[in-house]
């Protein structure tokens, strides 16, 4: 893909989810919209989804693409080190690299951002590619504001599990 196709795909894609989340603020609603519209948008994807923090790991949350590992510790695996660390991990070739967790034999690249909304590490949003090398500085820099549109139009509250008066 060209780099100014993905730019443009990129731009539609932001677009799409500022109008998706103009009307809705629910954390689950978002996560699943947003997970869907990637995996859409970029035919490659064979995994679009959220890892959620819940104070001591990573939890599988809302996602497409086939069965997928549920618990990450930090630091472990792509996503555990991205949470970790604070900071969006690119890897060209997962078999090559000494801290991939496998959870799908299709997946030859990945893209991990971390989501923090007011210090707060909230989880982190993964992509894995079916091509080595898919993911580059235009995907960081797209996908990094693709996460901060979903951290400011989202309520980050979970109360479906709070107890109901």
């Amino acid at each position: 893909m060209l780099y100014s196709e993905k730019e443009s795909i990129y731009q539609m894609v932001n677009a799409q989810l500022t109008a998706l989340l103009d009307t809705e603020s629910n954390v689950l609603a978002n996560l699943s919209n947003a997970s869907a519209l990637l995996k859409m948008n970029f035919p490659h994807t064979v995994f679009s989804g959220f890892y959620l923090y819940d104070g001591n790991e990573l939890i599988l949350g809302p996602f497409q693409g086939g069965v997928s590992c549920v618990r990450i510790p930090l630091g472990k695996g792509v996503c555990g080190e991205s949470a970790a660390i604070r900071q969006t991990v690119i890897v060209g070739d997962v078999k090559t690299y000494p801290n991939y967790i496998s959870c799908d034999s299709s997946a030859h690249s990945e893209i991990v951002l971390p989501m923090v909304k007011d210090g707060q590490l909230l989880g982190v949003l993964d992509l894995d590619s079916s091509c080595v090398d898919d993911y580059d500085h235009i995907d960081q820099q797209y996908l990094e504001e693709f996460v901060t549109i979903l951290l400011e139009k989202t309520e980050w509250t979970f109360s479906m599990y709070e107890e109901k008066a």
